[in-house]
Formats: structure tokens, C-alpha cells, sequence
């Protein structure tokens, strides 16, 4: 009887360790494969920007390539001195707030290199905060950076540095909370963004749109003259932005896994197909198939898959590519007539892109491919996610169109968005820049005698792609 009674409390103390141990097991703990997977997902997203550069930069005039690209390149600076100080707090900060992410994560306050994300304790993963800060902070280098190929030939570029320095605080950061935060609004209700449809490429493509409405169109000469200068250009960008956006997709999953696996493939079928549509509205139209079709159309593809990349198969994924391509090759084609000025066809192929794809996202959106029970479309059972999805892509139009006007308007009462009618006719690499994209002669510099100063750019000869 006395063996029993030292037993039965020796019995709960073991029986309470080996909860305790479980427990302690169960705690969450940094996985080195996952986080090794998303520092290389994180310098993909990277390399899109000056993938990006080179696309538009491609696209632009000769006179203008070296401002096309900055305007893609200088956006890594301002976000990376943004996104730490104080673009990171809103998006993703910890108080329990549907609409802003609060301060409490300025500067990085409070992150440490043992930290682990976990969203607002609702989400766990196995990678350190840190890691998660960086990769978000790549999709803010390019999201603004996007916008600029509707703005080329004519922004000032001080005045374009504002607009985006300011863009990336207030519309894309408060945007990235609602649909990726799990305290934000549009989460709670459900959108289906895995990696950027709203957050980036609707947001991108319709603040490209309006702001190209308050800047005004380029003049005459500069659209007569507006033919890809550098088809290489485009083709060596759209593949880095392809390469990059394996990271950009599969690496939203924060876990080497197989969600990320699926939103890899997709990645690599959605803007295959899309390649394809596109070729062949071209030809459909009596056009021959064109490298810069081809470029765009991947591109396009790539934009439409990005909501659903991780939520649909791979048969899904050719619908989605095959539709937005032909969505928005039929956009360019009314590019004519509409009252803005899309150098670069942002909003064809990013806006309209990107709410195809959002849409979609609810209608091909499958369960039983992804393993995700909360992600179910209409062909999954649950036509109400298209609505779900409608809101979304509403929301984030309204939010985008109000929060740009609202910014080009201040911009422009300050200090002005538009470069003289001089500096348009001599090309805004010369008279932002003091540079040649070519060095080839088709430029001639007056200069006071100082190494690398200029007084006066005077075009010495045309280019037969200006």
C-alpha cells in the first residue's frame, strides 16, 4: 500500500512531464530549410526590379532608356529606406486593427534575429520575423516600380521619387494589411491573394491609370516616335521577371512545402499559355507573331496567376493565363482610344491582368488540388468566393484611384509633375540624367570645361529610334 502511494504521484508527475515535453515540442521553432528557402525567394524578388528596368527600358525610346530604367532602379533605395522605418509597422504591425497596422513596429521595434513570424498570432510559420520583413519588403520595391512604365517620357523624376516614396506608405502598406494581415479586413472577409493579384498588380495598374489622367499624355512628336527601341532589352526583362517570380509566388507559401510546390508550377504554366493566347491574337488580328507580343503576353500571365497560383491546378492555371491574355490583348488594342496616356500598357497588363486573375481566383480556386480547406471556388462548391473577390478587387480599385489622385494632385500643386516641352523633345536622359543610354553620337554635349558638367545637351543627329 505504501509502494501505491509513492506510485500514484509519481505516476501524475511523469504523466504531466510527458505533456509538458509535448508541449515544449510542439513550439513553434525556426526551420533552417524554410528559412534558407526564403532568403533565396527573397533575392528573386529582387532580381524582378531590375528585371523590370530592363523590360521598360527596352520598350522606351533610346533617348529616354536610362530614365526608364532609373525610374525601376531608384525604387529599391526609397523602399528600403522606407520599409524598415515605418512601411512594415503599417502593413504588418501587431495591433488587432482591420484597417492599419498600427506604429508599434517602427524602426523594427522589437524584432530580434530569434523572433519567429506568426501574423498577429494567428498564422504560425517556422521563419525568423526578420526574413519575412525582407521578403515583404521586395514586393514593396516593385509594386511602385510598376507604375512608372505608364509615366515615362515626361515625369519629372524628383517629383516621381515623392510620389512613390509617398505611394508605398500610404496606399500600397495599408493595402498589404488588409489582404495579407491576419488582422485585416479583407482577410476576415476572405479574399483569396495568395501572392499580389490586388495588393500589387490591381494596385499598380490602377494608380498607373490615373495617374497618367493628371500628368496628361506625352506630346505628339514623343507618342509618334514611342517603338521599342531594344527588343533584347524586353525579352533578357521579361525572363528575369519570370525567374524572379518563381520567388515571388512559390515563396509567398513562407515554407518550402508542397503549396509551394504547386504555386511554382503554376507559375511556370499560367504565363506559358498565356504566351501562346497572345501569339495568336496577333495572328488572329493579321499580325505576325511578334517578340514583344511574346514578352508581354508571359507577363500577363504571370500577373493573372499570382492571386491563384497556390489554390488551382495546373489545367486551371492554362484557363487563367489563356483568358487574361486574351482580356487584356483586347485592352491594348483600344489603347487609342482612350483619354490616357499608358505609355507602357501598366494598366492592360497589370490592372486588367490582375483582376482577371483575382476573379478567377474564385472560380478555379480548388481545395482538393491544394490541400487549403479555406480556399474554395465556385468549382470547388462555393460560388460565393466570387463575390468574396468581386469585393476585393472593388475595394482595392476604389482605394488605389482615390489614394493616387489624391497624391499627384499635392505632388503637382507643390512642386509640379512634368518636365518643359524642351526637356521632352531632347529626351529626359539627357536633361534629368546629363547621360547618353548609347554614348553613339546621337548626342552632343556643350560643356563648361568641368569634367562631367553640362551646361547645355544639344541633339547633334536623329535616330531612326527615336
Amino acid at each position: 500500500m505504501k509502494a501505491l502511494k509513492l506510485a500514484l504521484p509519481l505516476g501524475l508527475l511523469t504523466l504531466m512531464g510527458g505533456a509538458l515535453a509535448q508541449t515544449a515540442a510542439a513550439a513553434p521553432v525556426i526551420d533552417k530549410g524554410d528559412t534558407a528557402f526564403m532568403l533565396i525567394a527573397s533575392a528573386l524578388v529582387l532580381l524582378m526590379t531590375p528585371g523590370l528596368a530592363f523590360f521598360y527600358g527596352g520598350l522606351a525610346r533610346a533617348k529616354t532608356v536610362l530614365n526608364t530604367m532609373m525610374m525601376s532602379f531608384i525604387a529599391i533605395g526609397v523602399v528600403a529606406l522606407l520599409w524598415p522605418l515605418i512601411g512594415y509597422s503599417i502593413a504588418f504591425g501587431d495591433l488587432k486593427n482591420a484597417f492599419f497596422g498600427g506604429f508599434d513596429k517602427v524602426a523594427l521595434s522589437g524584432l530580434t534575429a530569434g523572433s519567429i513570424w506568426n501574423n498577429g498570432g494567428v498564422i504560425q510559420t517556422t521563419i525568423p520575423t526578420f526574413v519575412f520583413m525582407i521578403f515583404q519588403m521586395m514586393f514593396a520595391v516593385i509594386t511602385p516600380a510598376l507604375i512608372s512604365g505608364a509615366l515615362i517620357d515626361r515625369m519629372k523624376f524628383g517629383s516621381y521619387i515623392l510620389f512613390i516614396g509617398l505611394w508605398s506608405v500610404l496606399i500600397y502598406a495599408p493595402l498589404a494589411h488588409w489582404v495579407w494581415s491576419a488582422n485585416g479586413w479583407l482577410f476576415a472577409r476572405g479574399v483569396l491573394d495568395f501572392a499580389g493579384g490586388t495588393v500589387v498588380h490591381i494596385a499598380a495598374g490602377i494608380s498607373a491609370l490615373v495617374a497618367v489622367l493628371i500628368l496628361g499624355p506625352r506630346s505628339s512628336g514623343s507618342q509618334r516616335a514611342a517603338v521599342p527601341h531594344n527588343i533584347p532589352f524586353v525579352l533578357l526583362g521579361a525572363a528575369l521577371l519570370w525567374f524572379g517570380w518563381f520567388g515571388f509566388n512559390a515563396g509567398s507559401e513562407l515554407a518550402a512545402d508542397g503549396v509551394a510546390g504547386l504555386a511554382f508550377i503554376n507559375t511556370a504554366i499560367a504565363p506559358g499559355v498565356a504566351m501562346l493566347a497572345w501569339l495568336l491574337c496577333e495572328v488572329v488580328r493579321g499580325q505576325r507573331p511578334s517578340a514583344v507580343g511574346a514578352a508581354t503576353g508571359a507577363v500577363v500571365g504571370l500577373v493573372a496567376i499570382t492571386p491563384a497560383c497556390a489554390y488551382v491546378g495546373p489545367v486551371a492555371s492554362m484557363a487563367i493565363g489563356a483568358i487574361a491574355a486574351v482580356c487584356s490583348f483586347l485592352v491594348v488594342q483600344l489603347k487609342h482610344r482612350l483619354a490616357a496616356d499608358d505609355a507602357l500598357d501598366v494598366f492592360a497588363c497589370h490592372g486588367v491582368g490582375g483582376i482577371v486573375g483575382a476573379i478567377l481566383t474564385g472560380v478555379f480556386a480548388d481545395s482538393r488540388v491544394s490541400g487549403l480547406t479555406a480556399a474554395k471556388g465556385l468549382i470547388d462548391g462555393n460560388p460565393a468566393q466570387i463575390v468574396t473577390q468581386l469585393v476585393g478587387v472593388g475595394v482595392t480599385i476604389l482605394f488605389c484611384a482615390v489614394g493616387t489622385a489624391t497624391l499627384m494632385f499635392i505632388i503637382k500643386a507643390v512642386m509640379g509633375v512634368r518636365v518643359s516641352a524642351q526637356e521632352e523633345s531632347m529626351g529626359l536622359d539627357v536633361s534629368s540624367h546629363a547621360e547618353d543610354g548609347y554614348n553613339n553620337g546621337d548626342f552632343g554635349y556643350a560643356t563648361n570645361g568641368k569634367s562631367g558638367s553640362i551646361d547645355s545637351p544639344v541633339i547633334l543627329s536623329a535616330n531612326a529610334n527615336d
